[in-house]
């Protein structure tokens, strides 16, 4: 399966994909609107991989090749660029590739960080208005830390919340997701639930922020 992380030069777009590569035999694309950035950070996780004995090829194109390539694809992006982001790569995918979004919209005062819920109802609602009517949506990784799964020496043993409408999709992702070791894919239902599952970011960062010691906080239902 080809994997493409649309804005994968960035923290969590770093963190996805050094985990994809480390733990799957999937073939992972690095995004970015500018393609030589994308290279050069693709090299960059060649090199960290091969410290640690895996020789992986990791390509970096520009978001629209990315994306025309692969079989899912994940737009690590923040909120306010989600919607250009698709609409950019709309002529490029189709019926079937799986996107999926872990953008969560927040906004911070003098008390931390909330959540900023878009008119859509979710920022991964925002994502699915944008995308072609027969290409799924699905929203997982909202709430995993980016520093955490960069970190390959960490173990992570917490659950990534899935929601979507489409089942093919949700399974699709629900397996590649589970091929992380230590990541556990919990399914929280159709799309409309996906404002609930984003809410829960601000509120491991407060904790985060709040705590000593409880920095690239995740979550496990149990």
């Amino acid at each position: 399966m080809q994997i493409a992380l649309l804005g994968g030069t960035g923290d969590i777009g770093e963190g996805l994909a050094l985990r994809f590569a480390y733990d799957t035999d999937h073939d992972v694309l690095i995004g970015s609107r500018d393609a030589s950035r994308a290279e050069t950070k693709a090299r960059e996780y060649e090199t960290e991989l091969d410290s640690r004995g895996l020789t992986v090829d990791v390509a970096g194109h520009d978001n629209a090749d990315a994306a025309a390539a692969a079989d899912v694809v994940v737009l690590a992006v923040p909120a306010y660029h989600l919607a250009d982001t698709v609409e950019a790569i709309a002529a490029d995918i189709d019926a079937d590739t799986v996107l999926v979004t872990p953008a969560v919209g927040m906004k911070r005062d003098e008390d931390g960080f909330h959540y900023n819920r878009p008119g859509a109802g979710s920022v991964t609602a925002l994502a699915a208005e944008a995308a072609p009517e027969d290409v799924p949506v699905v929203g997982a990784y909202h709430n995993l830390s980016a520093a955490r799964l960069a970190n390959l020496d960490a173990d992570l043993g917490i659950d990534t919340a899935i929601v979507g409408d489409d089942a093919d999709a949700v399974d699709t992702v629900t397996r590649l997701s589970e091929e992380i070791e230590g990541l556990r894919a919990v399914d929280a239902g159709p799309l409309a639930n996906a404002a609930e599952i984003e809410a829960i970011t601000p509120l491991l960062i407060n904790v985060a922020k709040n705590n000593d010691g409880m920095h690239d906080l995740g979550v496990r239902f149990e």
